[in-house]
């Protein structure tokens, strides 16, 4: 490659790159689609990434943070080290799309769009590769398994996924934007996710005779109601804050009062005031209930990830690089979600961004983790041609 392509405009080379290995991509992606993995369980679609980096000629490592994949494209002179992140894992979800390529296996789908963000990183490696003389330093490509549970990142980290990267770039497919339409969030873009478990542990017993047990359902009823004033009444209005109880157990039958009652909860802070003010809420809440309801309280509280914040050391070059590829009017700026992702991980420890791409299908309204998403497969292109574009603007 000539060393005065960073001279010239490269969107027509890009656009050109991305459109040639669109075919290959689509057919790796129903490929992908149809054997859905779930968490640290991606041996297949590890195995599909490992071979297309091996057919394009770049170094790459298996086994990183147990079911992840790290290559590595080495640019025509000195500079920093760039990440660019995919996450690979399914969803314990039934598919029902109907879809020629759909799940083959039960009960596990790709309803969040990891397959079409694997094939977009295989189809960045593509271009950058051929475009490698024309950048300075180096680009990882991060194959991560197990964001779905919110552990992948930490895993790949601790096996070194990190040591000598200077920025990351992460991206998520987005079903309420069309194809060809990005977006970013200053800032804060995605929530802190914190989990909990309690325990409710009462005296069973006959449900004609209550005073001769102690009820942990109605105890339970009790902090599931108080937990919904921890956002309403103790965080800051201006602190956007979720508390949700997903999960309900206790009791057999009619006439039996159970010895205990478990519940599962999350919360998602945007703040870390709010995030500290959440979790302190919750936990006097539930020793209030133990003590005024003669019960026991046993709650396991953890801490999952971060909010993922946007650097504008990285965005504002990635703005100006979608702006060039694209021109203008494409790229719209949006509002933080509650929503979380693992790619927190990687933007705590240096400079990075994660990416909007649409993906939203013509006549369709979809929406992520639903057993019907079908994304629209023309953002595999879109998002090829972007996530280039923006590596060479961070490593000109």
């Amino acid at each position: 490659m000539p060393d005065d392509i960073r001279r010239n405009d490269p969107s027509g080379q890009i656009r050109s790159a991305a459109a040639a290995a669109t075919p290959r991509l689509v057919e790796l992606r129903r490929d992908i689609h149809a054997h859905p993995e779930l968490a640290f369980e991606e041996v297949r679609t590890a195995g599909i990434v490992a071979a297309e980096l091996a057919r394009l000629g770049i170094p790459h490592k298996t086994g990183i943070g147990r079911t992840g994949v790290v290559g590595m494209i080495e640019g025509g002179r000195p500079g920093p080290t760039l990440a660019i992140r995919a996450d690979m894992d399914a969803l314990p979800i039934h598919e029902e799309t109907g879809l020629d390529y759909a799940s083959t296996v039960d009960g596990k789908m790709h309803a969040c769009g990891h397959d079409i963000h694997t094939v977009t990183l295989l189809g960045v490696a593509e271009v950058l590769r051929g475009m490698a003389p024309s950048f300075a330093g180096r680009i990882k490509l991060v194959f991560q398994p197990a964001e779905e549970v919110l552990g992948g990142a930490e895993a790949m980290i601790a096996d070194g996924v990190m040591d000598g990267v200077d920025m990351a770039l992460g991206f998520h497919n987005h079903p309420d934007m069309p194809v060809g339409r990005f977006g970013f969030v200053r800032g804060a873009c995605l929530a802190a996710a914190d989990r909990f478990d309690l325990v409710v542990r009462g005296k069973s017993g006959h449900a004609a005779h209550p005073y001769a047990a102690v009820d942990p359902i109605v105890a339970a009823a009790h902090f599931v109601t108080q937990a919904q004033t921890v956002v309403s009444r103790e965080v800051k209005p201006l602190q956007p804050a979720v508390v949700t109880i997903g999960m309900s157990a206790g009791g057999t039958t009619y006439n039996i009062i159970p010895e205990r009652v478990v519940l599962k909860g999350s919360v998602r802070t945007l703040d870390p005031e709010a995030r500290d003010v959440a979790e302190a809420a919750l936990r006097r809440l539930a020793e209030g209930i133990a003590l005024g309801m003669r019960v026991e309280c046993q709650m396991d509280y953890r801490r999952m990830v971060p909010p993922l914040l946007n650097s504008d050391r990285v965005l504002d070059p990635a703005l100006a690089a979608l702006a060039a590829q694209f021109g203008a009017g494409l790229v719209d700026e949006g509002v933080p979600s509650m929503g979380s992702e693992d790619f927190s991980a990687f933007a705590t420890r240096v400079p990075a961004m994660q990416l909007r791409i649409g993906s939203s299908a013509p006549g369709r309204h979809d929406a992520l983790h639903n057993a019907g998403y079908q994304p629209d497969e023309g953002s595999i292109p879109a998002g090829v041609e972007a996530l280039s574009r923006i590596a060479l603007e961070l490593l000109a």
